[in-house]
């Protein structure tokens, strides 16, 4: 059964749960009505394959991160070209009553529908196959139990996942391990430290991951698309990467706020022991990949198009569409919108074919800024000259697509990559969509750079990185030899922000390296450019942004703080 994630069996979900923590959980609509009661539903194997594959809802669609706009708008990769939530975002205009990626209520649902599916999935009653000897039913009930144990994994996972999500954004919070009772004493629900949680979803993950009874290393093709070892291997690479970077080991930023175990890991001496960590569980996940036959070996032109790239760990499956298309194909095209803009600062993070990096002082490379550069550079953006289906981007002052057109990108650049260039909008032509969740490529990034704060003499760290730049389609030089370990942490940093532009990695990791600060409280620029002979490009600002030590954490909602029962710390600075 593969996945493709959309509101399957909304009325089914209703039975699912009949409590719910005011303020942390969306309460269910009660007025939709079921024939079924929970009983039934948690009986049925149907129901429960149903409610299974329903939970992968949690995965995150960053294409529609912030409002319409991605992550990518809200960091130096891109400018969005309406008003909207990303503006409050960008001014600073955000806080505990209004926030614009407040994922609190979203996560705690599916939580919460992961609990009392692991609760309720040994439920399901197969007795009229186990009872008939007919060699039929036995293999039915056997594939069915195997089934439903499966799926009691994905739920853990699915429930690892979305606090995953939560920390990052709110630091630690309660961690629920059951449905929680209509009458149950609210009061003795505490926000977790941020330790607990890391600890939580690190041993979820190394349970899903055990070769005898943990999920499976691979699936086959009805059922591609569901978590397997990798993915948890994948989630435990990343919360243990965060939980070594600098944001979850300093405190120095938090003003005397009275419960740092909220939001940081404790001594920052035990950093190296976390890096250790961090390296050696993404070393376990690139393993765990190679046996099951994944490899960076493809275009990465179609990264985050095709759900069958053999680079994808997990992604989250959408249904065919166009709505991402026609938001982002360039103005001057029937029908496109131009609403995600690449910025000037993340083109100028490319480095030239050669290995070096750009300049605006260098005359040679300002006089002609798309030569000869890493070829994910137009893998990735539209530019000036770029081929758009049958037509020429001209970006340039009165070009079709440029400054005098209304609506037209402010940056200079349109974006090309996870868009499906292929569609006929005219015709309205759908494709499938994904949104990769984890990719390999992220984590060969984070054992190189968890390795290069461990042991940064190790070979390891240039080879892990150069798997990215050497790939099929990249063709980049290996980084220089004899880095220091902070010239490696430099090329590393750029690697990622190049290889992951817009997979919405950016935002979080400037602020968990802790130069948000610089990066997030500066101008995003663009280009403006002559069509004379020759053509003269200009870097402009386009936007100045507000970014503050607070928002290092987002506050936790105000509607959960205001609740009578509810007596919990909000995060430092709000």
């Amino acid at each position: 059964m593969t996945i493709r994630i959309r509101r399957i069996l909304p009325a089914l979900m209703l039975t699912l749960t009949s409590a719910s923590l005011v303020g942390c959980y969306d309460s269910l609509n009660q007025n939709v009505l079921t024939e079924l009661t929970k009983e039934q539903v948690d009986k049925e194997y149907e129901y429960k394959r149903y409610q299974a594959t329903y939970l992968y809802n949690g995965l995150e669609n960053g294409r529609t991160a912030v409002g319409n706009a991605m992550l990518a708008c809200v960091c130096d990769e891109a400018e969005y070209s309406y008003a909207g939530n990303v503006d409050k975002f960008n001014s600073g205009a955000w806080n505990e009553y209004d926030n614009p990626d407040d994922v609190w209520k979203s996560l705690f649902t599916y939580i919460r529908y992961a609990n009392d599916f692991i609760t309720s999935g040994n439920k399901v009653d197969l007795e009229v196959y186990r009872q008939d000897p007919d060699p039929n039913s036995q293999m039915i009930y056997e594939t069915r139990m195997a089934d439903m144990a499966n799926y009691i994994m994905e739920a853990r996972f699915m429930r690892a996942y979305c606090y995953f999500e939560l920390i990052k954004r709110y630091g630690g919070v309660p961690l629920m391990y059951e449905m929680v009772a209509l009458d149950a004493d609210f009061s003795a629900f505490k926000r977790n430290t941020l330790q607990e949680c890391v600890d939580f979803i690190v041993n979820e993950c190394t349970d899903l991951m055990a070769e005898d009874g943990g999920l499976p290393l691979s699936y086959n093709a009805e059922n591609s698309g569901r978590a397997t070892c990798v993915a948890a291997a994948a989630l435990k690479s990343r919360v243990l990467l965060y939980a070594a970077s600098k944001l979850w080991n300093s405190t120095d930023w938090m003003g005397g706020y009275q419960h740092p175990e909220l939001v940081s890991m404790g001594s920052s001496a035990d950093a190296k022991t976390r890096w250790k960590m961090a390296a050696d569980a993404a070393k376990e996940c690139i393993d765990l990949a190679v046996r099951a036959g994944l490899s960076l070996n493809i275009d990465y032109s179609y990264t985050g198009l095709s759900s069958d790239s053999p680079e994808l760990i997990l992604a989250r499956r959408e249904s065919a569409s166009n709505a991402f298309e026609k938001a982002n194909y360039p103005i001057g095209y029937t029908v496109g919108n131009g609403s995600i803009t690449p910025s000037q600062n993340l083109v100028d993070a490319y480095e030239t074919k050669s290995g070096r990096t750009f300049d605006w002082n260098d005359p040679e490379m300002a006089a002609d800024p798309y030569a000869n550069r890493d070829p994910r550079l137009d893998k990735t953006v539209y530019r000036n000259g770029s081929k758009f289906r049958e037509t020429v981007i001209a970006t340039y002052i009165g070009g079709r697509n440029g400054r005098g057109v209304p609506d037209a990108t402010k940056t200079g650049y349109y974006l090309k990559k996870l868009v499906d260039e292929s569609l006929d909008l005219l015709q309205n032509r759908t494709s499938y969509h994904c949104w990769p969740v984890f990719r390999l490529a992220e984590i060969y990034l984070n054992y190189a750079e968890a390795l290069n704060e461990y042991a940064p003499s190790d070979p390891a760290v240039a080879s892990s990185l150069n798997m990215c730049r050497k790939r099929n389609g990249v063709g980049m030089p290996a980084v220089a030899d004899g880095l220091s370990s902070d010239g490696m942490r430099e090329a590393i940093r750029r690697e990622r922000r190049v290889e992951l532009a817009f997979e919405g990695h950016r935002y979080w990791d400037v602020k968990r390296w802790m130069i948000a600060v610089d990066v997030l409280n500066a101008p995003v620029y663009g280009i403006e450019i002559e069509n004379s002979e020759p053509p003269v490009y200009r870097r402009v600002v386009v936007e100045s942004r507000t970014f503050t030590p607070k928002m290092y954490f987002y506050p936790i909602p105000q509607s959960v703080l205001s609740v009578p029962s509810v007596d919990w710390p909000q995060n430092p600075l709000w």
